[in-house]
């Protein structure tokens, strides 16, 4: 199989994947699900290309295994966090702001887009799945460890923030302990690290660099449009949370700054 039939493939699947979550967000009136289910939709189009080329190299199975763990946990950790919750504010924003276009908009906005960024970001699985062959190589083992550095960083980062928000003392204060202490997102900074890795195992192959699309889409994003600049509005607010920008790295973790 060739790599533009693993990308048709790929983009019927994430539609039929994004469509199906349309209907069931329109039945439980909660686009939130659209959040649960994004990384579940990483792990679907990667195993699923990967059955249908059926070739099962090591190669394929490292890259896929890696989608499946960030992916599940990413899932899961968003389905705890919501579960019993109300619809998420911003989706229950768009709610009302939509009006009569809110079911179209909802469709293409939320879930289809989505399902567009979905594709982008996992063409480097796309292309290990189909241009795979032999064995490992330095590269492989090098991109694994990226992305072991990565998912540190986003797991660990996650489970203190998630400790840090469970104490009613700390209500209204900036976490800026454990990973927070030397970068202000450290779950962002595993999040891009661990897409990079996963080029870099790309590189093994095959037309591989063309991958890149996937980890500069992501890292885009959360630096310039839905992921810092977002949170950073939203902890403006906090009191302390200027001289904690003054002293601690954006994204990459590096030692606080003396003020």
């Amino acid at each position: 199989m060739d790599l533009i039939n693993t990308l048709t493939i790929a983009a019927i699947i994430v539609f039929g994947y994004m469509t199906g979550l349309f209907v069931i967000a329109l039945i439980l009136r909660d686009n939130s699900i659209a959040d649960i289910a994004w990384g579940l939709g990483f792990v679907i189009v990667a195993w699923a290309t990967l059955a249908i080329v059926g070739s099962f190299y090591p190669r394929q199975i490292l890259a896929c295994s890696l989608v499946l763990i960030w992916g599940c946990r990413l899932s899961t950790r968003i389905f705890l966090r919501n579960r019993g919750k109300p619809e998420d504010p911003r989706y229950r924003k768009w709610r009302e702001e939509w009006g009569r276009l809110f079911i179209l908009r909802s469709y293409l906005q939320v879930f289809i887009l989505q399902g567009v960024i979905l594709l982008i970001n996992i063409s480097p699985v796309l292309i290990i799945n189909t241009t795979s062959d032999g064995g490992l190589t330095i590269l492989d083992l090098l991109g694994l460890l990226v992305w072991m550095t990565g998912f540190f960083f986003e797991s660990v980062g996650d489970y203190q923030l998630d400790l840090f928000l469970k104490d009613p003392q700390n209500r209204g204060t900036i976490i800026d302990k454990g990973l927070w202490k030397y970068t202000r997102h450290p779950n962002y900074f595993g999040e891009i690290t661990m897409w990079w890795g996963i080029f870099i195992i790309a590189l093994s192959v095959p037309y591989g660099f063309l991958g890149f699309i996937g980890p500069l889409t992501i890292t885009l994003m959360i630096v310039l449009v839905s992921g810092i600049p977002m949170t950073e509005r939203l902890m403006e607010k906090t009191p302390g949370f200027e001289e904690y920008k003054r002293r601690t790295s954006i994204l990459i973790p590096w030692f606080p700054k003396m003020i």
